[in-house]
């Protein structure tokens, strides 16, 4: 397993070896890692992964079985004692953003400045209501506003108290998919110059790669990996990764005597798993840009199925061997069901798994 990230100068938030159960089952174990001052990251996963769990206990909802939490060098939680989530320094912003009904935008941004005096607590909510765009909308209510004005209002709330860290629990879940883009590269920008080191919660891909700095895969309460965007997509740690980030297939090989794969699709070179000898048996990764039309070497594949995205098309090809893989093509590459076309490789590198490795 590789949870190395990106070099890092300060750690802001660290995370070791946290375990946390919920009604007596165990939902997050041995879960270490940690997050730079400034730099946004992600947890991404399938639903149930425990990433939300893990996002509750670093706010401190949820209590630890064992390991520990640091924010800035200091322990908010270790074993079964923890800080009280007001003390710690961190804002949350939910799925279901839970804006106060009764109170205006200001009332709502203002709610967690209680402490402050009023001469400044008001110039706090101003600047958060410039931030955000809001200022035309501070003296109206939650029902008065567009999805859009909701989340950029739940954002402005949680950073008004000028958190250390910002937690995001998909907040662009309810948003359709153009807003959500929008919303998301607004808030992304604003965190970057503010500064603001920030964690989001996701089961979206693209989400997590338009972002994150670092993104952590979570599969049945485990971290797999937790590196840079860059790195999980080209050098997954393991084959679920390979699988769930970036529509990836594998294809099976086995390993010549020189070192080489032999597969389905020709020779290829790789770094091969630990231990690999001769006529040894691996997975070898295919993602659909690796895969090119009009190639000349003479590969084909059947075409089994399209998805039109406008720019691009995504096909799904049944290869000589019986693999199915996914390709990328430009869009004005236009391709039947059961039609037989030419490929080319566009391989940068090669990554390969044990075979039938998870």
């Amino acid at each position: 397993m590789n949870t190395a990230g990106p070099p890092a100068t300060a750690a802001l938030l660290s995370l070791e070896n946290v375990r946390c159960s919920l009604g007596g089952a165990v939902v997050v174990q041995g879960v270490s890692f940690s997050l730079a001052a400034g730099d946004l990251g992600c947890l991404l996963g399938p639903s149930g992964c425990g990433k939300t769990t893990l996002l509750r206990a670093i706010a401190g909802f949820q209590n630890l079985d064992s390991g520990e939490i640091r924010l800035r060098e200091r322990v908010v939680a270790h074993g079964q004692r923890g800080t009280a989530p007001e003390s710690r320094g961190v804002g949350l912003v939910f799925q279901d953003l839970a804006l106060f009904p009764h109170l205006d935008v200001a009332g709502n941004i203002g709610f967690g400045l209680h402490r402050l005096a009023r001469s400044e607590r008001e110039p706090r909510v101003r600047e958060a209501l410039a931030l955000l765009d809001l200022a035309d909308f501070a003296g109206r209510f939650p029902h008065e506003l567009s999805g859009g004005q909701q989340q950029r209002a739940a954002i402005a709330r949680a950073i008004a108290p000028r958190p250390d860290l910002l937690l995001l629990d998909e907040p662009f879940s309810s948003l359709d998919a153009d807003l959500r883009r929008a919303i998301r590269d607004q808030i992304r920008a604003l965190l970057k110059r503010l500064g603001i080191t920030a964690l989001l919660v996701t089961h979206d891909q693209e989400e997590a790669f338009a972002f994150a700095d670092c993104i952590g895969v979570m599969r049945a309460g485990h971290l797999l990996q937790w590196s840079s965007a860059f790195d999980v997509y080209h050098r997954p740690a393991n084959a679920f990764v390979a699988r769930f980030v970036g529509e990836g297939r594998l294809i099976p090989g086995r390993v010549t005597a020189d070192g080489l794969i032999a597969t389905e699709i020709g020779l290829l070179r790789g770094r091969l798993p630990a231990g690999s000898q001769e006529n040894a048996a691996v997975d070898v990764l295919l993602r659909p840009d690796d895969l090119q039309p009009d190639g000349s070497n003479g590969l084909s594949a059947e075409v089994l199925g399209s998805a039109f995205r406008g720019a691009d098309t995504i096909y799904t090809l049944r290869l000589p061997g019986g693999s199915e893989v996914s390709a990328l093509f430009p869009s004005h590459h236009q391709h039947a069901v059961g039609e037989r076309i030419q490929l080319q490789l566009d391989l940068e590198h090669v990554v390969v798994f044990p075979a039938g490795s998870r």
